[in-house]
């Protein structure tokens, strides 16, 4: 009796022990869980202002045959390099396309001109009554020198001198279009004051070489290819843009930027100053602040890594030119860091 009594009191505290213990190991469970999901929440890929890091972004540039395709190539392996997001550069029909496409969100980056990206916000010319609400300004990168072709021979010294002249203003609503549209302002005449041409670049060099027209507006990175064409054959004349009508300019539409085009240019005398619009980086604003820091940082802080011939205007001196709309709160928070100053 005695020792069916001691087995029954044996087998009640093994049974005893044995919950305990599982108990212990569920609290033990919990503990470890709780640490692994902290551990977890440490480690994660959030950016510095709680945004996701995404494992993809699409850079928008232009055509394969001009300058934004190569130059974007390069920057977005700088990107991908320095960041560690893969960015691929596309081909597009650049400035105006490549933000529409962001507004509709095709893409996260693009290339585009600094006065079409004020058109896009404001909803003007090529963006009238739609304006662009979701893109922001990274920062600028090169000139694209607005350049009023003529020859050395045509008589023509001035903008004023255009009065009753032949002139090439590129496509009706195009950027170089109104380019000449608020140059002519600024001087005090309008498209009806010339006898305006609708020629893209290489037909407006064809056409002052062969005397069917008197002069033209280019606005492009210098040397322009179609303006050394016509050197070959003609002295070769870029009119300038007097310093108080290029501050008249710049105050009413500031996407503009004084610009020099140097001596020995197209085989110049000598520096003629002029006006630019700038080509430049905008990013959907949808891209976290630490991401676009990130990238604002990688892209002007390995300039000199940059295989392209305008990378040696990309500098922080440069960086906010002609820029007139809104830059994004990561571009900010760089260029404020690196101590330039941001209105």
């Amino acid at each position: 009796m005695k020792k069916k009594l001691w087995l029954s009191l044996l087998l009640m505290l093994t049974l005893s022990l044995f919950l305990v213990a599982c108990g212990g190991g569920d609290e033990g469970a919990n503990t470890d869980a709780d640490e692994e999901t902290n551990t977890s929440d440490e480690g994660s890929t959030d950016s510095s202002d709680g945004g996701d890091n995404p494992d993809f972004l699409s850079f928008l540039t232009g055509g394969t045959s001009g300058t934004y395709y190569p130059l974007g190539g390069a920057i977005a392996k700088i990107i991908s390099d320095e960041t560690g997001i893969q960015t691929d550069a596309l081909s597009s029909n650049a400035s105006a396309d490549n933000i529409i496409a962001l507004k509709d969100g095709e893409a996260e980056l693009a290339f585009t001109q600094t006065d079409v990206a004020a058109y896009a916000v404001e909803g003007i010319n090529a963006f009238e009554g739609e304006p662009v609400d979701n893109v922001l300004a990274l920062g600028a990168l090169y000139p694209e020198t607005v350049q009023i072709v003529t020859t050395d021979k045509s008589g023509i010294e001035s903008v004023e001198d255009l009065a009753g002249k032949k002139v090439s203003v590129g496509a009706p609503g195009s950027g170089t279009y109104v380019n000449a549209e608020q140059i002519l302002e600024v001087h005090g005449m309008t498209m009806d004051d010339i006898d305006a041409q609708n020629l893209d670049f290489g037909e407006s060099a064809g056409g002052i070489k062969d005397g069917n027209i008197d002069a033209a507006f280019i606005t492009a990175g210098t040397p322009t290819g179609a303006v050394e064409e016509l050197q070959a054959t003609a002295g070769v004349y870029v009119l300038p843009i007097e310093q108080d009508k290029a501050d008249e300019l710049i105050e009413k539409y500031p996407y503009y930027a004084v610009d020099t085009i140097s001596e020995g240019t197209y085989g110049l005398e000598e520096d003629i100053n002029t006006v630019a619009v700038y080509a430049m980086v905008v990013v959907k604003d949808d891209l976290s602040e630490g991401v676009v820091y990130d990238i604002t940082k990688a892209l002007y802080e390995n300039a000199d890594a940059i295989a392209h011939a305008k990378a040696e205007y990309i500098s922080l001196d440069n960086a906010l030119e002609g820029i007139g709309f809104e830059l994004h709160p990561g571009a900010k928070k760089y260029f404020e860091e690196a101590g330039l100053e941001v209105e």
